[in-house]
């Protein structure tokens, strides 16, 4: 979904860390009443999603280490998730690639570090990228992967087995019949490691909670803030609660995630769309005992990554007041760190009149270069541009909109430098029009989602912007 450092909002970094470290040791969850709170954790994840034809290889390891090399690796980021963000779960991708394989000897070291340090781990199977129909992608080869995986983490309490993620290709009746076949083949695995996705995307889990075959196992949830357009906190419990149903005590949400590196304030959940999202998720799960592994909790040059690396082994946070969030909605903090500043930095998105979508940084990024392009309004901060008195177009409050004054330059952002080429003009006409050549203009392209600087067309609509 999502890499760079912006300003933390509304806690100290003090603060949370004394908060964390009194919060007391858990024992693994048992399926009933009690909830699973317990899981509170974060997804490690491969730099290119988890979608992956060969290995896969979460952020900061590599093919070409042996398993004590990983191990002291995972070892270092293991450690900073409970110190930095006060996580005891961590969930790891799985495919046929993965296991049985070379990387094995070494992937196990991430494994065996995580559990060495008292994490619980969630081994979840992710199918290629070159299929993505929601499906396994070879049974024989899924059955096989699994049979491995059991065979050596079975009897470790501290693993769990999630037998797919995302199974959208299933219809419910498909989905229950295979993992239930699933539970049949492993039954040496108590239930209650086992955690079942909800069907589609995991967004919803009554179906599977329904099921008399899948009695006994947790249930895995996805809920993502990209998925609607709403601002407040109360729209988007309405749409997360039916898809729990009665069975919030035996839930896990195994991925749900945010914008953490452009400047949003987590402490305002009113007005912004993701931060009354990252409310309302954790309001629903302190209330229901919901444990949230959130996703991610490191992956590179990933915009809704928790926490990037500064060094080896070394993690920094990249949003305080969104890990406050995430901590209170874990009950590890008491109070709520809320606010009322800003939810996010000034904008407005600049809608295309022509064909009727926004101006956008590709996947929120924050890197400086990133060229942008026109992606359906969605209301993200990706998608907020500001008119700045000394004539900067400001995304995410601290970058400019760039381009070199020539005809058919591409468009980028940039740290914001006050040169002249991050200078705009924001016309009566609808246009936007470069102030060190006010003969270019940001155009759109005719048939394509690019967008250049053009020389100006009066009335062209393909050059026209209207705000808000």
């Amino acid at each position: 979904m999502r890499n760079r450092i912006h300003q933390a909002v509304a806690v100290t970094a003090a603060l949370l860390l004394t908060a964390v470290s009194g919060a007391p040791a858990l024992a693994a969850p048992t399926t009933g009443p009690s909830g699973t709170s317990e899981f509170r954790g974060v997804n490690w994840a491969d730099p290119r999603d988890n979608y992956a034809d060969d290995e896969v290889v979460p952020s900061g390891l590599s093919t070409a280490d042996d398993y004590r090399t990983t191990y002291r690796k995972a070892s270092d980021i293991v450690l900073e998730f409970r110190h930095e963000v006060g996580a005891n779960t961590v969930r790891l991708p799985i495919n046929p690639s993965s296991v049985g394989t070379a990387w094995w000897e070494s992937y196990q070291g991430a494994i065996d570090a995580a559990v060495r340090h008292g994490f619980k781990v969630i081994l979840s199977y992710w199918e290629a990228d070159n299929a993505k129909d929601g499906r396994a992608d070879d049974q024989a080869a899924f059955d096989a992967m699994w049979d491995t995986v059991v065979a050596e983490y079975g009897n470790n309490p501290r693993v769990y087995f999630e037998p797919m993620n995302e199974p959208f290709g299933y219809s419910l009746d498909e989905w229950v019949a295979l993992t239930s076949g699933w539970l049949a083949d492993h039954d040496e695995v108590p239930r209650g490691r086992v955690i079942i996705s909800g069907t589609g995307y995991n967004d919803d889990v009554t179906g599977v909670g329904a099921a008399e075959e899948l009695e006994g196992t947790l249930l895995s949830l996805h809920f993502y803030g990209f998925w609607a357009n709403y601002t407040t906190e109360d729209e988007w419990k309405a749409n997360l609660l039916p898809r729990i149903g009665e069975y919030g005590w035996r839930t896990v949400v195994t991925e749900a995630g945010s914008p953490m590196t452009t400047g949003l304030n987590y402490g305002n959940h009113e007005g912004d769309v993701y931060t009354s999202y990252l409310g309302a998720l954790t309001e629903v799960a302190r209330d229901q005992g919901i444990g949230i592994v959130y996703w991610p909790g490191l992956r590179t040059d990933d915009a809704y990554t928790l926490t990037t690396m500064v060094g080896d082994g070394d993690l920094q946070v990249t949003n305080a007041s969104g890990l406050a969030q995430l901590q209170w909605g874990w009950g590890v903090l008491r109070e709520e760190q809320l606010n009322d500043l800003p939810p996010a930095p000034p904008g407005e998105p600049l809608r295309n009149v022509r064909h009727g979508v926004c101006l956008d940084v590709p996947g929120f990024s924050t890197t400086a270069g990133t060229t942008l392009g026109l992606w359906y309004c969605n209301g993200g901060g990706n998608q907020s541009f500001f008119g700045t008195a000394e004539k900067d177009l400001t995304v995410y409050g601290d970058m400019c909109m760039t381009a070199e004054i020539v005809a058919g330059s591409s468009v980028t952002i940039e740290d914001c430098t006050g040169a002249a080429n991050q200078k705009w003009e924001l016309n009566e006409d609808l246009t936007v029009s470069s102030v060190a050549d006010p003969g270019l203009c940001l155009a759109a392209a005719d048939d394509q989602w690019a967008v250049r600087l053009e020389p100006c067309i009066a009335g062209a609509t393909t050059q026209q912007w209207t705000r808000g």
